[in-house]
């Protein structure tokens, strides 16, 4: 039994991706009308706004889904 649980922790370490990290931004392209994320901050502000910055990928998703401005 000790065994089996080992090999399937194994298992699930190995097929877990890592986590990318950031910073990851959240930018709101005014002309387009809709959001991106990006990992660069932008410098152009009368093209787009800044909605959030985030440490992680996982984060950025999560709060992108639910920005109103972005859906």
């Amino acid at each position: 039994m000790k065994k089996t649980l080992i090999v399937a922790a194994t298992i699930a370490a190995v097929a877990t991706p890592a986590l990318a990290m950031g910073p990851f931004y959240i930018v709101f392209d005014k002309a387009a009308g809709k959001c991106t994320m990006t990992q660069t901050a932008p410098t152009d502000t009368a093209k787009f706004a800044m909605m959030g910055e985030y440490k992680t990928e996982a984060d950025a998703k999560m709060a992108m889904h639910g920005m109103t401005k972005c859906k």
